[in-house]
């Protein structure tokens, strides 16, 4: 089996071509070699290389940013995945899009189910969200895995800006009124590699357990061997965002139970063996 990895030098998109390389046969194009706001190229592309499978990693996550690149922000997120996803049905490729869990607004108190009712605060929850229902229209029949949070290895994330925070005892402000799921790129494709041989839906796809930013820094701090201490909470108006983030966005992983698919292990399980490597390596 043949797959096309999108994104293939974003920390998710390095990782999914490091599992799925084991078992089978990868291609992975970054945007130099597959430009996705480019319906033709796209097309043409992917018609060569006639993957069996599509993973969709790229994306345009800066999420602040989004906010006033609107027009690359929607690009990117929304007209590039109806261009691989066009590309996808003319030559019968099962396509996976990965998407977020900023497609909700946050004011719910439980967890998310997969069919709850979406509306993004966020040019970037939009976008992606846009990108969900192009793909969808497109190919009724795809997976779309929402996941929260993500870090990896090798990439520019929460947990990287913290840990080089921590290694140099700065004191840092971080929002409190935030909660959602940590999620570590390895346990991810984990999930991804066993939903190869599940039916298509959409998939809530996270760490298990919950915490705000300033508990997931502290973690961090403390994990690291720094002082928690020196992580000081505030509020979302304190810190002062330029996008809206939602003040909740816990996701529910019925499906993937549904499936016999077990969700991830605990967020803080997962980030003390992202750090024992990244600390290992310096």
């Amino acid at each position: 089996m043949r797959i096309l990895v999108t994104g293939a030098y974003g920390q998710l998109g390095r990782e999914v071509i490091s599992q799925f390389s084991k078992e089978y046969q990868i291609i992975g194009y970054g945007k130099k070699e597959l430009d996705i706001t480019n319906e033709e190229n796209v097309g043409t592309v992917i018609k060569k290389i006639s993957p069996n499978v599509i993973i969709h990693t790229a994306a345009y996550t800066a999420v602040d940013t989004c906010e006033t690149n609107i027009k690359q922000a929607y690009e990117v997120n929304t007209i590039g995945a109806a261009n691989v996803a066009k590309a996808a049905q003319k030559i019968g490729a099962r396509m996976f899009y990965i998407s977020t869990d900023y497609v909700f607004d946050g004011k719910k108190e439980v967890p998310y189910l997969e069919n709850d009712e979406t509306n993004p605060l966020s040019i970037y929850g939009l976008s992606k969200l846009a990108g969900e229902k192009s793909v969808l229209k497109i190919l009724p029949v795809c997976t779309i895995i929402r996941t929260s949070w993500l870090y990896g290895h090798g990439g520019k994330n929460f947990v990287n800006t913290m840990l080089q925070f921590a290694k140099q005892n700065k004191k840092v402000k971080v929002v409190d009124d935030q909660v959602g799921s940590p999620t570590y790129t390895v346990d991810l494709v984990r999930v991804l590699l066993a939903l190869m041989n599940k039916p298509d839906g959409i998939y809530h796809v996270s760490n298990t357990g919950s915490c705000s930013w300033f508990q997931f820094a502290k973690r961090i701090y403390q994990e690291a061997g720094a002082d928690p201490e020196l992580v000081i909470p505030c509020t979302t108006e304190e810190y002062g965002s330029l996008a809206k983030r939602p003040k909740y966005s816990v996701l529910d992983q019925k499906e993937l139970v549904n499936v016999h698919i077990e969700p991830p292990r605990k967020w803080d399980d997962a980030l003390r063996e992202f750090l024992r490597k990244e600390l290992a390596n310096d």
